[in-house]
């Protein structure tokens, strides 16, 4: 079963008339081929479904508004088998809403050289077929992207499965439903963005709430819910002895299970996949959410803390994007740094809200005091990450458009036990090096609050910026910061010249 199997994407293949019948045939048996080679690539997560050779301006148009209609699409490939005249295309371009690959293949590997007569090549022709279309696609301005190679190759299948995993996440995004309990934080400035442009570039849907809401929904959780998560606390994680059945913090530990169970219900009840809180309104909670907001973005959903909803969101996406596939995905923050010469790195955590998908080992689950937010002691688990490959990307409003900055990292284990840091944590090296990195990344204004992952590459991320318009700012190890501010000043002429007056 594919790990976003529920969606699908259509491969959709382009010819004309005046080639007849017997290419046609041949044009949609080849076409149908393909399909079924990417369909059975491990690669792509998503099923690949094959549509109708397309041949005329209104069979393009209708195959694009079909696929508009159809819920489980969520992007369409198209290929110029033979040569289809572009002009034909514009008409099914200017409607089509779902995300666009062109893929540029023939359908033969080698050349038959001695075989190769005047049918063959008419049959075969991408190789100015699809250059036609593309002419077209970069004179209506369509966002796309653009994979070249053998369909038969690995290559062309994991190209195909990173934009795959974005376009699942682009359809998440435009359902998707942010609930906010209480503001951002006091006085914080990257937490801000304007939720109106959030809803009209990416779909997303952002709401408050406040607090006796969610107090409310916690305090009508039964005591049979709350035994039953004690229990999975006690199954699934290494338990302090404080917190067991007998210990003297047990008690707090029942509240957490209250907080979580709460909490889940409100966000089930209003179809809510991420969320924010802040310690500076808890109104009637007894707790900061620890362990809640740990377990929930285990489970797939979006955080971020002190009204993120930016991040939040992002955790959502990339969770989406990164669905079956190993490694994690997590709320973080840049905390604080070793600026040893020999091995710079930075700690990264958050007061409670670490995901446990990025785990080396079995979290703990503790308890401790939390010197901000006026309230008990917080349940939370604790553990280190798991050493890797991983990004970090945060985004921000800058007031006339979203930027995502993303910097790519290698995860690796402290040089030294923590045993008096209660929190999760993970440390990481930044390419290319931690001071072109920073300076990089302060340069960008990139947020504070950021999403780490260890279960996909830039790609998919890279992908959905495409789609959704906004900037994307990649600091990796080719990054020089002379380089890397030019890039931003062309990027802030480019997306003023394309921004609707």
């Amino acid at each position: 079963m594919k790990p976003l199997g529920e969606f699908e994407v259509w491969l959709v293949t382009g010819s004309q008339e005046m080639y007849g019948e017997a290419t046609l045939r041949k044009v949609a048996e080849n076409s149908g081929l393909v399909a079924r080679q990417l369909d059975e690539s491990a690669a792509i997560p998503v099923r690949i479904v094959h549509r109708p050779v397309v041949t005329s301006s209104e069979s393009i148009a209708a195959t694009c508004r079909a696929a508009n209609a159809a819920d489980a699409c969520v992007g369409v490939i198209l290929w110029m088998h033979t040569f289809s005249p572009a002009r034909m295309w514009i008409a099914g371009l200017q409607v089509l809403q779902k995300p666009l690959l062109h893929l540029h293949t023939q359908f033969n590997r080698d050349l038959p050289w001695g075989e190769i007569d005047m049918d063959f090549m008419n049959l075969n022709q991408a190789a100015h077929g699809d250059r036609e279309f593309g002419y077209i696609e970069t004179r209506l301005r369509i966002a796309r992207k653009t994979v070249a190679g053998h369909w038969q190759d690995p290559y062309v299948a994991d190209r195909v499965g990173a934009w795959s995993r974005a376009a699942c996440a682009w359809r998440e995004a435009h359902r998707l439903k942010v609930a906010r309990f209480g503001d951002t934080m006091r006085h914080v400035a990257d937490t801000e963005g304007d939720k109106v442009e959030a809803q009209i570039r990416l779909g997303i849907t952002v709401n408050g709430f406040g607090v006796c809401d969610l107090a409310a929904a916690i305090a009508d959780v039964p005591g049979s819910a709350i035994d039953e998560l004690c229990a999975r606390y006690e199954s699934d994680y290494d338990l302090a002895a404080e917190l067991g059945p007998d210990g003297p913090r047990r008690a707090e530990l029942r509240e957490a299970a209250r907080i979580e169970a709460g909490l889940r219900r409100f966000l089930e009840a209003g179809g809510f996949m991420a969320f924010t809180d802040t310690f500076e309104d808890l109104g009637a909670l007894r707790q900061l959410p620890g362990i809640a907001a740990q377990r929930l973005m285990a489970d797939g959903y979006g955080f971020g803390a002190e009204g993120d909803w930016k991040t939040s969101a992002l955790v959502r996406l990339v969770k989406v994007m990164a669905t079956g596939v190993p490694g994690g995905t997590s709320f973080m923050e840049d905390y604080t740094y070793h600026l040893n010469p020999d091995g710079p790195s930075v700690l990264g955590a958050h007061m409670l809200e670490v995901c446990p998908t990025i785990a080396a080992a079995r979290p703990r689950c503790e308890i401790h005091p939390l010197s901000i937010g006026a309230r008990s002691d917080p349940v939370r688990l604790v553990f280190d990450a798991e050493p890797g490959p991983a990004f970090v990307a945060g985004m921000t409003d800058l007031g006339d458009r979203f930027r995502m900055v993303a910097n790519v990292i290698d995860v690796v284990g402290a040089e030294q036990p923590l045993p008096r840091l209660p929190v999760a944590r993970a440390v990481w090296r930044p390419r290319p090096d931690l001071r072109t990195a920073v300076e990089s990344w302060l340069i960008a204004g990139g947020a504070h609050h950021t999403v780490l992952t260890r279960a996909i590459g830039l790609e998919p991320l890279a992908d959905f910026a495409e789609m959704a318009g906004i900037e994307l700012a990649l600091i990796d190890e080719g990054t020089t910061v002379a380089g890397f501010r030019k890039e931003l000043r062309w990027n802030a002429a480019y997306h003023h010249l394309t921004r609707p007056l």
